[in-house]
């Protein structure tokens, strides 16, 4: 995920559903230069991602978030990425969470996203189910069919990509890139 974030010194990036923060601390790690932010729903999660990231010495501003406006600013940043967050949500809320996401970007902006994506063989569909046993069918169902490029250009972003995928032995793992427009 870093390698796909390539993250550079001064660079405003924000992390959508920052969990526990290990993957702040992984982006930071590689380059302490730049300006990372976190975002997430939940403040038990937040209270152990403050907790790591005080524990390592590092002070990256870390927000809660109600499910309806991102508390940013139009083209606030250079960089959003996200990771294993979207096959948890349903179709109405990834779609608005994604035309927020394209809202904060700066105009070329670049959206990562890593989550499960389309089943690459009918082995990997049988194993993502699994997955959908714990998250539920309704919202993992998009990610599993494909439809995250779909949603994402939907929301006003292009040059959709899939520019990796990795089958693991729950799913097939893929890495999303688009551009603001």
């Amino acid at each position: 995920l870093v390698e796909e974030i390539n993250p550079q010194s001064e660079e405003q990036i924000l992390e959508f559903g920052f969990g526990t923060g290990q993957n702040l601390l992984l982006v930071h790690k590689e380059n302490p230069n730049t300006k990372l932010g976190g975002l997430d729903i939940d403040p038990k999660v937040k209270a152990i991602a403050e907790h790591k990231l005080s524990k390592n010495n590092i002070e990256i501003p870390l927000h809660l978030y109600d499910g309806g406006v991102l508390p940013f600013a139009d083209n606030s940043f250079e960089k959003v990425y996200s990771c294993l967050v979207f096959h948890q949500l349903d179709a109405v809320t990834k779609m608005n969470c994604l035309k927020e996401l394209h809202r904060v970007l700066k105009p070329n902006g670049k959206l990562i996203i890593a989550d499960w994506g389309k089943a690459s063989n009918k082995f990997m569909r049988f194993t993502f189910g699994f997955v959908q046993l714990l998250d539920g069918f309704k919202t993992t169902n998009d990610n599993v069919k494909g439809l995250m490029p779909s949603f994402i250009e939907k929301a006003g972003f292009g040059d959709v990509l899939v520019t990796k995928s990795i089958n693991t032995a729950i799913g097939t793992f893929s890495y999303f890139k688009a551009i603001k427009k």
